[in-house]
């Protein structure tokens, strides 16, 4: 290293000035609204599925709608190459503004959207559309934002400024969901669903001037500005960040032994958790809202602790601890939320247990996106009625050919072979078997909904917090780890890809994976099977394969 380069990074063992200081607010400030942008739609997936994919039955809706929002993770690898290859070239500051504005816009006409009956198929197509360019521009955002406080901050005590970045992901989810709560006390559940559901994206017009007027103010890195005076920088930041092995490597290390964890572990934290108590176990959209709310405030500042933490033990310890114990703690956590919010349904569960007993060369996948599977079997029809009423069930093997039967605790139905009825004679054995199981699950203590009286608060929002403090475990010190991995002249590039393939891919596909998991095995836990596993992956991978960084200086790898 050069003298200038030695003497700026002995510099950053300062403490932060105050303009420095502003820098790094604004730069947060910034991307919560973006958050908030993105996370809105997850927030509201219930109610968007009956809008715009109102032509499916509604467990095939509401599957679609979160098909939709993982759309938008599924494009963020893209959005971290052209975005990541414009932050390397031309800087950190511009690439900040024209995601924000990509963000703020997409968002903005998503509350300007015509439903499904009004314009058809063209309503999920533009609202797809509109999700894709949300992910382009979240693709291209994270990345910038780290690697902003990060090379701003002092050498040793860039895991707890860089955590102030890692709270804003939680903090767009919080006030997203305060400001549908909001709207909802203002004019009302049936209002809301009906049209308030809109006020929230087009809110994001205000944030979206207030976000850009914030960046117009920044100044560009001191990493970055060096760089470019040696005359160091990257001329094809994609080709030397993936083309050489060497570089390479890495990322493929950050995405599987860290991305891909974290990722898994933050959206069964905080998106999937809502899921599961509004649609398994049936808690009003409310009160699911206002529980997640609150252990996003008691758990945000944990963020910031795991973050100050990393900076005196290391990033490694502490973003595998926390995968290892979400791995282990898991299944006793979501147990636990359906005895504390849905006690009826935990006890109807213990003590009438429904299984289905059929052959399984007669069993179909119970997803069908189009409506275009007959579901003709005894099997079948027992199965999709138990699906659609949101029942929890096992199955147990039955000769082959046998009429397909359900067990209600001490009680049993047999379902019906619809294999060669015309399909007015089918609606009408299935309606008269549908309702005679209805009301054997019913007679049986299965609610059709939780009790708001019987749910215990207190419980259920300590698991809740629980499952945050597990998020900012693996969350709170990684983007310390990953600008400390990546070279300053492709740290843009180099760092958003395995980023946004781990939180697109692995963690943005969480919620439909899972859930559509729920739905084909019939077990309410089943889905948690897929974050244990990424989750014990990163864990082995890393602690391999990841060198600890906390101690390295990024000016030297320039």
């Amino acid at each position: 290293m050069t003298q200038a380069a030695l003497a700026g990074a002995d510099d950053r063992s300062r403490p932060m000035t105050p303009q420095e200081k502003r820098v790094v607010f604004a730069s947060s400030a910034g991307t919560i609204f973006e958050w908030y942008d993105f996370y809105l739609y997850g927030s509201l997936a219930a109610i968007i599925a009956k809008h715009f994919f109102s032509n499916v039955n509604p467990t095939a809706g509401y599957i679609f709608a979160l098909l939709a929002f993982a759309a938008g993770f599924a494009v963020r690898p893209l959005g971290a190459l052209v975005f990541g290859r414009l932050g390397d070239l031309v800087g950190r500051k511009y690439t900040f503004l024209i995601t924000i504005l990509i963000m703020g816009i997409s968002t903005f006409l998503v509350g300007l959207l015509p439903t499904f009956n009004a314009i058809g198929f063209m309503a999920p197509i533009l609202l797809v559309t509109l999700r894709l360019l949300q992910g382009l521009a979240l693709g291209g955002e994270y990345g910038g934002a780290a690697i902003y406080v990060g090379e701003h901050a002092p050498q040793r005590r860039r895991g707890y400024y860089t955590s102030w970045i890692q709270t804003t992901a939680t903090l767009g989810l919080l006030l997203s969901l305060l400001i549908i709560m909001a709207f909802r006390a203002l004019i009302g559940e049936e209002d809301f669903e009906l049209y308030g559901w809109r006020f929230p994206f087009l809110l994001s017009f205000v944030l979206l001037v207030a976000s850009v007027w914030m960046r117009l103010q920044l100044n560009e890195t001191p990493a970055f500005r060096q760089m470019k005076a040696m005359g160091r920088g990257s001329r094809a930041p994609v080709t030397e960040a993936f083309g050489k092995w060497s570089n390479a490597k890495i990322a493929i290390v950050a995405l599987l032994g860290g991305t891909a964890g974290q990722a898994a572990v933050w959206y069964t934290g905080q998106f999937y958790a809502l899921f599961f108590l509004t649609r398994i176990l049936k808690v009003d959209g409310a009160t699911a809202n206002l529980l997640i709310a609150g252990s996003l405030i008691l758990g945000a500042p944990f963020f910031l602790f795991f973050g100050w933490l990393s900076d005196k033990v290391g990033r490694k310890p502490i973003i595998l601890g926390g995968c290892l114990l979400a791995a282990l703690l898991y299944f006793p956590i979501f147990h636990g939320l359906t005895v504390m919010a849905n006690p009826a349904l935990a006890h109807a569960q213990d003590t009438a247990p429904v299984t289905v007993i059929a052959d399984p060369a007669k069993c179909s996948f119970q997803f069908d996106p189009i409506e275009n599977a007959a579901f003709t079997s005894s099997c079948d029809i027992a199965k999709n009625v138990l699906a659609n009423a949101g029942v929890s069930y096992s199955n147990e093997k039955a000769p082959a050919g046998a009429i397909a039967r359900v067990t209600v605790g001490g009680k049993e139905i047999a379902s019906f072979d619809g294999t060669g009825l015309s399909k007015d004679q089918l609606a009408e054995k299935r309606s008269a078997f549908q309702a005679e199981l209805l009301a054997m699950i019913e007679a049986a203590g299965y609610p059709a909904a939780a009790d708001p009286a019987r749910i215990n608060k207190p419980a259920v929002l300590g698991l809740l917090t629980l499952l945050v403090i597990l998020v900012a475990m693996v969350y709170g010190p990684i983007a310390a780890q990953l600008v400390e991995l990546f070279p300053t002249r492709i740290r843009y590039t180099s760092l958003s890809l395995p980023y946004h393939i781990g939180n697109g891919w692995f963690g943005g596909f969480l919620p439909p994976l899972a859930f559509a998991m729920v739905a084909a095995s019939g077990n309410i836990y089943f889905g948690l099977w897929y974050p244990v596993c990424v989750a014990l992956m990163t864990f082995v991978v890393g602690l391999v394969l990841v060198p600890e960084t906390k101690d390295r200086n990024i000016y030297a790898s320039d």
